[in-house]
């Protein structure tokens, strides 16, 4: 046997959810730029677990389920408020969080397809209320029940501030969750499929999936772009600081992917929806400074920018907290991880790959006395 260290050029499984081909990206078909120009978020959640487009009522359907399950239990409040909240990143709450879903669901050991879907269901729904419950929670103001009749990418940002958000922040916050939500075979999906294949509870995949996320090489970049952003300051000393940066060859969060060769075809979006909310918070400086980032590395390193560059303006644009940059991101791709969970209950095998042995040969036992 031989190792592919990181699993890299591996086929695992065969899914029909999402696609990576020559640098395009598709969602069970549909290009990436078809869905994010014209897609709710809604309508890319009922493809990815239908694998077909929602007609009117079905999408109607939809909206009003998850309207209608985006309460949380009181204890899981309540539990947020037992946190050492300056030493508790929001992953972390997010995680314990959702695993505590399970405890309150009557169906959660329930294992046949029609209760997968109405957990799946209830987990979407929910999952934005526990990130803008968090968050409103941490700074001693109370969580802010969501309207029925705001879309979900709306819903999130009205139960974030406790204000009706502007039709070009929702139309960001939308693009971004159709462009975050699912990714073929990535890290937490994988996690996500992993747990699920020994036929444990969609709660405890989703929890698993969660904790992959959390990793700044998988969905922290977008928070640590931020924080770079933020250290540098002005356009003015972009050159010097990412300069320093590569001669110390320090790694630039935000550039490159591993699949993708030419470029993240996801960016271009966000990189438009930031130059678009940055003119209108009069803080263009995000965008300039991003775009003459985004010139010095790619010209050097030949390194596109990914997803998560122009994400981080665009969520600092929305006056979204930094360490709220990747939850949201498990807010999206949760309707992709689910989707792969119930793809991979539909036609399961444990998922129990071998491990190429590099330690030393055989040995025999030596008494402690002799050692």
């Amino acid at each position: 046997m031989t190792s592919a260290k990181g699993l890299e050029g591996v086929v695992a499984t065969q899914s029909a959810i999402s696609s990576i081909i020559d640098d395009t990206l598709t969602y069970v078909g549909y290009n990436i730029d078809d869905l994010a120009d014209n897609a709710s978020f809604e309508e890319v959640v009922y493809l990815l677990w239908h694998q077909r487009l929602p007609k009117e009522d079905e999408l109607a359907e939809l909206k009003q389920q998850l309207a209608d399950d985006m309460a949380i239990p009181q204890e899981v409040l309540d539990h947020f408020k037992t946190y050492p909240i300056t030493k508790v990143h929001p992953m972390a709450a997010l995680r314990t969080a959702v695993s505590m879903l399970g405890l309150f669901d009557e169906e959660a050991e329930e294992m046949n397809p029609e209760a997968n879907y109405r957990k799946a269901i209830r987990i979407q729904a929910k999952i934005s209320t526990i990130v803008t419950a968090f968050a409103r929670i941490r700074k001693g103001e109370e969580p802010v029940a969501p309207k029925s009749d705001l879309s979900y990418a709306a819903n999130f940002l009205y139960m974030l501030s406790g204000t009706m958000p502007e039709d070009i922040e929702v139309e960001a916050f939308n693009k971004a969750l159709v462009l975050h939500a699912d990714h073929e075979l990535n890290a937490s999906t994988f996690t996500a499929r992993v747990a699920v294949a020994t036929l444990s509870d969609v709660y405890s995949g989703i929890t698993a999936a969660i904790g992959a996320l959390k990793g700044p090489l998988h969905g922290g970049a977008n928070e640590q772009v931020m924080k770079m952003l933020t250290e540098i300051g002005s356009v003015d000393k972009v050159d010097e600081v990412i300069n320093e940066k590569l001669a110390n060859k320090e790694k630039i969060m935000g550039f490159g992917h591993r699949v993708y060769r030419q470029g993240d075809p996801r960016a271009k979006h966000l990189r438009d929806m930031s130059q678009k909310l940055t003119k209108i918070r009069n803080e263009e400086k995000w965008y300039e400074m991003s775009i003459r980032i985004e010139e010095i590395v790619t010209g050097q390193k030949d390194l596109p920018p990914n997803v998560d560059f122009y994400s981080a303006s665009v969520y600092h644009s929305l006056n979204i907290e930094h360490d709220l940059f990747t939850p949201i991101f498990a807010v999206s791709r949760t309707s992709g991880w689910l989707a792969h969970i119930l793809e991979q209950y539909s036609n399961n095998r444990l998922i129990r790959p071998r491990a190429e042995y590099i330690g030393p040969g055989m040995q025999k036992y030596v008494p402690v006395s002799e050692r």
